[in-house]
């Protein structure tokens, strides 16, 4: 057959400058820390503004650009002024130690670094301008750049590529060599696709960002979708129940994401309660979320379901409608468009139905690898280009999927396979537990046995003993924890996810003793 050859999405859309010029006075983004809006018209103005900053800087197509800020206009703004000059955004997390940081600022050598004041010292002590970055501070109030900076004709303008990098995301654990998974712009465009279409999202959404923007889930579980499809963004700098409840409700918020952590803060706070009439659903993505968390969010009047992804694909990459998300609890349902799924064994045959296996994934929302380190990306990536995700998962006669934890955070216990994620949802069920997280520590007689941290619930105590005999009703022998240990708080990753390391390090001290 033959016919006019297309290439292959030689330019990929900039969604601000496009809304911006159709719908210049619709409200693209709201920031709740320093009470600004903006417009599509004036986010575009915005963007071209730090592009200008960019160019005067001589940041160039393949540059990388780092942040080290909070979620503030600003953010959002650089995202697509490193597109319009070819560029790469770096959101550093600005929790980190500084020995953590500057190991990333060494493998991601941005050209530029623009943040607040506040991280300035952070900057200093880990040694970015010894590294080669330049400082540009943001003022305090205002997302705007300084006065006096060159000004940039928009015929300068970077044709950018489907393969292009977008943004590079490091790994949040706080050990080890830093992973920056590059996500090229063909990964935000097909995911931001796959998101509306399979989630239902359209212009008239409006969806809160609470999660930092140096994690995936803060660019693009809802913003970066639905600037695409011109939605409205509204932006936390930090999670606190009462603000985020009482912010989606003034902002007329429809869709929100949460991570169970977070869901369990909502669920716990006197603050919940608060009427927010125009929110049609909540998600939950970035750990398995007990079904009783969202039994109690439905019982409130919301629609509640779970979602799936990482950043190294999606992160978007399941969906099911509201009524199946009920009939199905612990499912996420089936791929989103575009995307392949296979379930394996450890010897790479296919799994069973019902059967855990190892997911892995393969499509155009996947990310380009990791920056600089080809061998940690063949580690994940094969021939094929199947993505190993590391999660265990399991698919059902309907081809719809169920999550069942981290393949290392499974652990052996008397020849038997324990998945954290089944033990951590029984004993989240108990009246007296808010959190939980189980962890696989070493025994001579089983090699390996489970140990629970538990949070207790608001004015509740928790008796060990008591929920060993909850989990012992509930489970198989070998599943039922063998210590239970109280915190005050369990200690977290940047991505609000359980810092599972930190807690290991209690049990390794522990053992050193």
């Amino acid at each position: 057959m033959t016919g006019v050859r297309f290439p292959s999405f030689p330019a990929f859309p900039d969604p601000i400058r496009w809304w911006g010029r159709v719908t210049p006075r619709r409200l693209a983004l709201v920031d709740r820390g320093s009470d600004q809006r903006f417009s599509y018209g004036e986010l575009d103005a915005l963007t071209d503004a730090w592009r200008a900053v960019l160019a005067s800087h001589a940041v160039q197509r393949g540059d990388r650009v780092a942040t080290l800020a909070g979620n503030r206009a600003a953010q959002v703004a650089l995202l697509y002024a490193c597109a319009r000059v070819g560029a790469a955004l770096v959101p550093l997390n600005w929790r980190l130690a500084p020995p953590e940081l500057a190991r990333i600022v060494a493998n991601a050598r941005p050209s530029l670094v623009v943040g607040e004041g506040r991280f300035r010292g952070l900057a200093e002590a880990a040694g970015m301008e010894s590294a080669g970055a330049r400082w540009i501070e943001l003022a305090d109030g205002s997302d705007a750049p300084s006065a006096g900076l060159a000004r940039l004709d928009v015929a300068a303008e970077v044709r950018t590529a489907a393969d292009d990098a977008a943004l590079i995301l490091y790994t949040s654990g706080s050990t080890g060599t830093p992973k920056g998974a590059v996500l090229p712009h063909r990964q935000l465009f097909y995911n931001g696709v796959a998101t509306t279409t399979a989630w239902e999202l359209g212009a008239d959404d409006i969806a809160p960002i609470a999660t930092p923007f140096f994690h995936t889930g803060g660019w693009n579980v809802f913003a970066t979708p639905l600037w695409q499809r011109g939605g409205r963004v509204v932006l936390f700098d930090q999670f606190d129940p009462a603000t985020f409840l009482n912010g989606m409700a003034e902002e007329g918020c429809t869709v929100t994401l949460t991570v169970p952590t977070q869901l369990i803060m909502l669920l716990e706070s006197a603050a919940w309660g608060t009427p927010v009439p125009s929110l049609r659903y909540f998600i939950s993505g970035g750990a398995p979320c007990p079904v009783s968390l969202m039994e109690r969010v439905r019982a409130a009047g919301f629609g509640m379901k779970e979602g799936f992804g990482l950043t190294e694909c999606g992160p978007n990459c399941f969906a099911m409608p509201m009524d199946e998300a009920a009939r199905r609890p612990g499912s996420v349902g089936w791929p989103v468009p575009f995307l392949e799924t296979r379930v394996v064994r450890d010897d790479g045959t296919e799994a069973a139905p019902d059967e855990a296996g190892e997911l892995l994934l393969r499509g155009p929302q996947m990310f380009a690898g990791y920056f600089d380190d080809p061998v940690r990306t063949a580690e994940v990536i094969d021939a094929e280009g199947w993505l190993h995700t590391g999660d265990l998962a399991s698919r059902d006669a309907d081809g719809a999927f169920r999550i069942c934890g981290r393949r290392k955070e499974m652990f052996i216990s008397g020849g038997e396979n324990v998945y954290p994620g089944e033990v951590e949802s029984v004993l989240i069920e108990h009246p007296t537990v808010a959190e939980v997280v189980v962890l696989g520590v070493r025994d001579e007689k089983w090699g390996e046995v489970g140990r629970a941290f538990v949070v207790a619930r608001r004015e509740a105590t928790i008796a060990p003993d008591e929920l060993v005999a909850w989990a012992r009703a509930r489970l198989a022998g070998y599943k039922v924890p063998k210590r239970v240990t109280v915190l005050d708080a369990i200690p977290k990753l940047g991505s609000g996810k359980a810092d599972r390391s930190a807690l290991a390090a209690i049990v390794a001290a522990e053992e050193a003793r």
